[in-house]
């Protein structure tokens, strides 16, 4: 083999303190890997562990699962929306009131006029007429915020303040 190093004009023991080099680097290279792995072992089985010894996997299977749980809550709540969006029509979201003394002998404002509309100004304006001896309840029907038989003074305030109901206020933020 030294015939071979001869003729190229290398001295053999400059190739074998090469490959010594070569070696040792490649020895320091391969504990220092061993070394980062063992750490990033140590922090593997750290992070695997969890709280009070439970394991991340059952961790993982129990958010899994409120998440499941999240989402049909979620559903559950979109149907309900809809159901309710689709049957707003139908029930009465506005009112007004108005409190009046029917007769002069009689003081308290006990009786009222109570308007209760749909967001279309559809439904009904209820009037209770109280005296000292009787109450009397009277109905009428509005339609579009307008009623087909005479209303009386209180009666057209109470529907003005249920056909107006939360604009007031809008337009007091707004001010």
């Amino acid at each position: 083999m030294s015939t071979i190093f001869d003729s190229l004009g290398i001295d053999p023991g400059i190739i074998i303190i090469i490959l010594l080099l070569l070696v040792i680097i490649l020895l320091i290279q391969s504990v220092s890997g061993n070394m980062r792995l063992s750490r990033l072992e140590r922090k593997y089985k750290m992070f695997m562990k969890g709280s009070d010894a439970q394991s991340l996997e059952k961790t993982f299977v129990r958010k899994f699962a409120q998440i499941d749980h999240l989402y049909e809550a979620k559903e559950d709540h979109e149907h309900s929306i809809n159901f309710i969006k689709k049957n707003f029509n139908l029930i009465f979201s506005k009112y007004g009131v108005e409190k009046y003394d029917a007769f002069d002998d009689v003081g308290g404002k006990l009786s009222f006029a109570l308007a209760l509309l749909d967001k279309n100004n559809n439904g009904l304006i209820l009037n209770a007429v109280h005296s000292r001896d009787n109450c009397f309840l009277y109905l009428k029907e509005i339609v579009k915020g307008e009623s087909y038989v005479m209303l009386s003074q209180e009666e057209v305030e109470a529907l003005r303040k249920a056909v107006n109901f939360g604009l007031e206020e809008l337009a007091d933020t707004e001010q």
